[in-house]
């Protein structure tokens, strides 16, 4: 398990110190508590920073450059913190801000600058550049109209899974560290890939994935994991 720290009211720098501390005192020792090997051997948790273009690059430095006020680096807190790239002048700011790399996020191609696939080979060069770790998100498919009714535009349809499959092809062939998939059980924005069957209620027809069986997303997913940790091996030859 990954922590993912959504925008709250009156996060910043320091609260998320605190957060991290709370979270690594509590659960850190915890087998299921996901941490990241680096290429130097060195394991430590990781942090997901939604969002985190809210709080100023030079606050972020407080916390994240080994020279800030209140720094988590090379102490018992210290993690791999991950940031939201949107536009494409964040990249600059979440190097600055000292975090280890950047993340995606949203599921529908052509959203965002950091969301387009198109852009992720040339992200990916800049961390490289930069020491970053570069981690694509990919999705299903993207359809949120039951609670958001003005934004269709953002739809993107499954077409039987090729979206998917695209997102998953983009993300590989920026040779990335991690890929993540935005999904969420919820169903109200069209993410999900657990089982589905065909239902319907008086308020909402839910998505299946006919004709496709129930477990169509599952299956696509352990087959693009198989690939993707086949296709790494090469790259790190």
């Amino acid at each position: 398990v990954a922590f993912h720290i959504q925008p709250y009211r009156g996060r910043n720098d320091q609260s998320v110190h605190e957060n991290v501390k709370y979270i690594i005192d509590r659960y850190g020792d915890h087998g299921a508590f996901y941490k990241f090997t680096s290429t130097t051997g060195k394991s430590l948790p990781m942090f997901y920073i939604y969002d985190s273009y809210l709080t100023s690059p030079d606050a972020w430095a407080d916390l994240l450059t080994p020279a800030g006020s209140h720094s988590l680096r090379g102490s018992a807190y210290d993690a791999v913190f991950i940031a939201l790239i949107v536009e494409e002048r964040h990249k600059h700011d979440i190097l600055a801000a000292g975090f280890d790399g950047m993340y995606t996020y949203f599921a529908s191609n052509g959203f965002s600058f950091g969301s387009s696939h198109q852009n992720w080979k040339s992200v990916k060069a800049f961390c490289d550049g930069n020491n970053l770790l570069f981690v694509p998100s990919v999705g299903p498919g993207y359809v949120d109209t039951a609670v958001r009714p003005w934004n269709n535009h953002n739809t993107r349809n499954r077409v039987n899974g090729r979206y998917y499959e695209t997102a998953l092809q983009a993300a590989l062939n920026a040779r990335p560290d991690i890929v993540s998939i935005t999904s969420f059980n919820e169903w109200h924005e069209g993410t999900q890939i657990e089982r589905a069957t065909p239902r319907k209620t008086v308020t909402r027809l839910y998505m299946d994935y006919l004709p496709h069986g129930p477990d169509h997303y599952l299956e696509l997913t352990r087959h693009w994991a198989q690939q993707y940790n086949k296709e790494k091996q090469q790259w790190l030859m």
